[in-house]
C-alpha cells in the first residue's frame, strides 16, 4: 500500500512517546519497554503531530488546521489550488460532523450529481480505490477480508458537480447491494485482475445483482495490472469478463492489449444494447459495460481518468450533501476502523478478529490536539502477547501508524493512546 500523502499539511513531525506506569489497573497488562529513558511501561502511546505552514486562523475553526471540515463550511479560502488543497478534512468533532451531513447543500446554480455503486468481491480493491478517488484515506485497507465492516458513502465534489458513492456489503447475501442500487445511476464492478481464483469470471451473486438491475449503465474496473507479469493476460480477461461485447458492439481486442494502465479502452458506438440476453444462467461475463478502464489502484495518475469518466457522467441535479462532506463516517466510525486495519496488518491468523475496541477517550485538549484513548480488549492471554509484542514494539507500531493516518484525516494534531487489556 501505498504511503499516505502528506502535501498541503506542511512540515509533518512524528514523535513517539511512552508514557511512565501509574497504580496497576486490575488485568491490565504491565509491559517493560525497553527506551533511552529506561522508564518501566504499562501501554505504548503515540503522538503524530504536524506543523502547519503558516498560522492557524483565529477561527472557531483555528484547531482545526487549514483545509479543514469546519474551515469550507465557513467558507475561509484556502492557501493554494492544488487538488490536496481542496480535499476536505474530516472533523474530529462529531457534532460537527453531523450538522454537515444534515445541512442544506450548498450547490451551485446548475448542479450535477452522480449516484455510484462499486460492487466486487473481498480484497478486489474497493477501499483503495475509494480513498484515491477521494483523495484521502477515509476507508481502512488490509489484504485481509472483512476489513471493511460498515456501509459508508464517500463524496466527491469539484465545482458543479458531486460523486456520492459507497461499496455494496455482503454482496453474497445480496441483501445491502440491492438496496443501495435501487438509486444508483452508475455500478463500477471492481476486478482484481491478480487473483488468478476468481479474475476469469463475474461471480453468481454479482451477475444476478448485475440482470435485477440491468437498467442501470455499468462500467468494468480491472484493477492490479500492475502485479501482471504478462500483460497479454488483460487481453484474455477483457474477452471473459465482457464476453467480448462493450457498449452494445463487438470488442476491438487490439484496442484493450494495447490500453495504458490509466486509460480506458475506446467503447464502439452502440447499436443494440438488447442483442444478448442478460438472463443466461451459464453466463461468466457481462456484455453491457459501457467502458471498461485498466489501473492499478494505488497509482493516483492511473485512478485520475475514471474519476473524470465519473464526473463527466453526472446529471443535472440537485447534491445531496455539503461541499466539505468527504464521508458519512463519523471520527470515531473512522478511528476504529483505522486502528482495526492495523490490526488485521499486524497481528496473525484470527487474532485481529478476536480483539474488542472500545474508546474511554474523545475529547479535544488544551492545544486543540484530539486525544483518544482507546482499549484493546482480548480473550486469551496469548492474544495479549501477541498484541504486545517483544518489548511493546507490535502495540507501538499500530499507535504510530494509527496516528499518522488519523492525522492526514482530521488535519490536526492526535495524540493517541492504546492499552491492552484481558477480558473478564
Amino acid at each position: 500500500m501505498a504511503a499516505p500523502s502528506w502535501r498541503g499539511a506542511g512540515l509533518v513531525q512524528e514523535v513517539l512517546r511512552v508514557w511512565q506506569v501509574g497504580p496497576h489497573v486490575a488485568r491490565e497488562r504491565v509491559i517493560p519497554f525497553s527506551s533511552p529513558l529506561s522508564f518501566q511501561r504499562r501501554c505504548v502511546s503515540c503522538v503524530a503531530g504536524s506543523a502547519f505552514s503558516g498560522p492557524r486562523l483565529a477561527s472557531a475553526s483555528r484547531n482545526y488546521g487549514q483545509g479543514s471540515a469546519l474551515d469550507h463550511f465557513l467558507g475561509f479560502s484556502q492557501r493554494d489550488s492544488s487538488v490536496t488543497s481542496c480535499v476536505p478534512a474530516v472533523s474530529m468533532h462529531r457534532d460537527e460532523q453531523d450538522l454537515l451531513l444534515v445541512h442544506h447543500p450548498d450547490m451551485p446554480e446548475n448542479p450535477r450529481v452522480l449516484r455510484v455503486v462499486l460492487l466486487g468481491a473481498p480484497n478486489a480493491g474497493k477501499s483503495t480505490l475509494s480513498n484515491q478517488l477521494l483523495g484521502r484515506k477515509v476507508f481502512p485497507v488490509s489484504k485481509k477480508v472483512h476489513t471493511t465492516r460498515c456501509q459508508a458513502l464517500g463524496v466527491i465534489t469539484e465545482k458543479e458537480t458531486q460523486v456520492v458513492g459507497g461499496e455494496a456489503k455482503r454482496l453474497s447475501l445480496l441483501e445491502d447491494p440491492w438496496k443501495s442500487m435501487e438509486s444508483a445511476d452508475l455500478v463500477v464492478v471492481l476486478v482484481d485482475v491478480s487473483d488468478k481464483w476468481t479474475r476469469n469470471q463475474l461471480s453468481p451473486q454479482l451477475l444476478r445483482c448485475l440482470t435485477k438491475f440491468s437498467q442501470i449503465p455499468s462500467v468494468l474496473v480491472m484493477n492490479k495490472i500492475d502485479c501482471l507479469k504478462r500483460k497479454s493476460v488483460l487481453l484474455e480477461l477483457t474477452a471473459a469478463l465482457t464476453e467480448g461485447v462493450v457498449n452494445g458492439k463487438k470488442l476491438e481486442m487490439r484496442q484493450a492489449f494495447h490500453s495504458q494502465p490509466g486509460t480506458r479502452c475506446p467503447s464502439p458506438a452502440v447499436k443494440d444494447p438488447h442483442t444478448l440476453s442478460v438472463g443466461n444462467p451459464q453466463r461468466i461475463g457481462w456484455p453491457h459495460f459501457k467502458e471498461i478502464f485498466m489501473l492499478s489502484a494505488l497509482s493516483q495518475e492511473d485512478v485520475k481518468t475514471l474519476k473524470q469518466y465519473l464526473l463527466t457522467q453526472a446529471q443535472p441535479g440537485p447534491w445531496e450533501y455539503h461541499s466539505a462532506v468527504l464521508t458519512s463516517q463519523t471520527p470515531e466510525e473512522i478511528c476504529t476502523n483505522v486502528i482495526r486495519e492495523k490490526l488485521l496488518e499486524h497481528l496473525p491468523q484470527e487474532v485481529p478478529y478476536n480483539v474488542q475496541q472500545k474508546t474511554a477517550v474523545w475529547e479535544e485538549g488544551p492545544g486543540g490536539e484530539l486525544v483518544i484513548q482507546q482499549k484493546l480488549l482480548v480473550p486469551k492471554e496469548s492474544y495479549m502477547k501477541l498484541l504486545i509484542g517483544p518489548k511493546g514494539h507490535v502495540i507501538s507500531q499500530i499507535a504510530q501508524e494509527a496516528g499518522r493516518d488519523l492525522m492526514n484525516i482530521f488535519l490536526c494534531d492526535v495524540d493517541i493512546h492504546l492499552s491492552v487489556k484481558l477480558l473478564k
